[in-house]
């Protein structure tokens, strides 16, 4: 528990006062902590269902499928909360059900591949950030978007940046820049603050600095809706 509320999590090093908006923030939010969970497939699995997909449409595939799949939550706990399944569960999970969830095959077909492996990628929850990192690319489907979005809550990693999320580059930009930018332009920003990145980005994140949303909003099929 106390590791969830973020216990471990330490800033020695970074300095909010290397840009106006990040002071400010800092400012006023001095209580923000990036939390870390030592548990790495339960973030991993939702985070490849999310992959070029909407985060309705990510966090509706993992709500059915936890909850068809998971088991009943121990002790005192509010009425259908599910513990997400084992990995020998997921293996177990037919390939109608995947796409009933609006999981497409090639997520599916990672996740098996996950699975595959799954004992030993838990494992790597123990690890430093980095080695947790290099893993999970060894899957074939796993790449550096996935990789660093599981670190930033397995491990409270304050480093990892999601490189080819579809927002991230541009709310960085507008916040910090006044402008627009690519992934390369998200990290020559971001670069003052190297050990400490994802934590500038979660303090744009909670407050909304700099957020902006124009690309196309995906309709959902009528299939994933049931």
């Amino acid at each position: 528990m106390p590791r969830l509320l973020g216990a471990d999590d330490d800033p020695t090093g970074f300095d909010p006062s290397r840009h106006p908006v990040i002071r400010d923030l800092h400012h006023r939010m001095p209580g923000l902590r990036l939390a870390r969970t030592g548990r790495l497939l339960p973030h991993l699995v939702p985070t490849i269902m999310g992959q070029k997909v909407t985060s309705v449409e990510a966090m509706r595939a993992w709500r059915v499928l936890v909850h068809r799949h998971g088991t009943p939550a121990p002790g005192p706990a509010p009425e259908g909360m599910r513990i997400p399944p084992d990995a020998a569960t997921w293996r177990r999970v037919p390939s109608w059900e995947w796409h009933r969830a609006g999981v497409t095959p090639q997520r599916a077909d990672t996740l098996m591949r996950v699975m595959a492996v799954g004992d030993t990628l838990e494992r790597s929850a123990a690890l430093p950030a980095a080695a947790a990192v290099r893993r999970m690319r060894t899957v074939t489907g796993i790449g550096v978007w996935t990789a660093h979005e599981t670190v930033q809550r397995s491990h409270g990693d304050p480093d990892s940046v999601s490189i080819g999320d579809l927002h991230l580059a541009k709310q960085v930009g507008m916040a910090l820049a006044g402008q627009r930018v690519d992934d390369d332009g998200m990290l020559e920003l971001l670069e003052p603050w190297r050990g400490h990145r994802h934590r500038v980005v979660r303090y744009l994140e909670v407050s909304g600095v700099g957020y902006e949303r124009r690309a196309p909003r995906m309709a959902i099929p009528a299939h994933r809706t049931r």
